[in-house]
């Protein structure tokens, strides 16, 4: 498959072939969906937690006697009832990460990226080039592709482009290994570098 190829300061620059597997595949709503679910719970921390009835301090007497005071029995103060008490079904720590087979994750990705080419939403450039680490050089180059909301893919998370880019809203860059679902998902425009795709060709396709 042919792409049209970009310079970072928005010019044509050739075309690049890439393969079918990787940008020709059709879209699975079903397994996007499973796996961005999956994404997003692995991101949970799934820290909280709560003291039980048996894990509180205090409670090794009963409070008061069991007639004769005018309050309702009464057998420990650890009890939900009381304030200070333990919590009736505590929230403990938890794993929330669902399995998703390494296949499925990768087709799930093909099959995002195949559907922003499609939907014409896939930019790919020859290289990524910052002088600087500034911010207003990053915009410069991506309003010269026509792009304000977009997710930069890069050989490298690091260095000027990844400095310019991390006060930005609307504009994230971030590198091949770091690629997720949701991400990809989230802006309206992902501009890839050809050495970047050409690295994603070679672990999806």
């Amino acid at each position: 498959m042919d792409l049209q190829l970009h310079s970072f300061d928005g010019k044509k620059a050739g075309s690049i072939t890439v393969s079918d597997a990787l940008l020709d595949r059709d879209y699975n709503e079903a397994l996007v969906h499973q796996v961005v679910t999956a994404f997003l719970a692995g991101s949970r921390a799934g820290t909280h937690a709560q003291k039980t009835r048996s894990e509180v301090s205090g409670g090794g007497r009963k409070p008061f006697s069991q007639k004769g005071s005018g309050r309702a029995r009464a057998g420990t103060i650890r009890s939900p009832l009381w304030r200070t008490g333990g919590v009736t079904f505590a929230a403990k720590n938890r794993d929330y990460s669902q399995k998703v087979n390494r296949k499925m994750y990768r087709s799930a990705i093909s099959s995002i990226l195949s559907e922003l080419r499609r939907q014409e939403s896939l930019i790919v450039v020859d290289k990524f080039d910052l002088d600087s680490p500034k911010t207003k050089d990053l915009l410069s180059k991506t309003q010269s592709l026509g792009v304000t909301n977009a997710l930069i893919i890069s050989e490298s998370a690091a260095g000027n482009l990844a400095l310019a880019s991390r006060n930005l809203y609307d504009i994230a860059a971030t590198d091949v290994a770091n690629v997720n679902p949701v991400a990809l998902l989230r802006f309206e425009k992902v501009v890839m570098s050809e050495d970047s795709i050409r690295k994603l060709e070679e672990s999806y396709a």
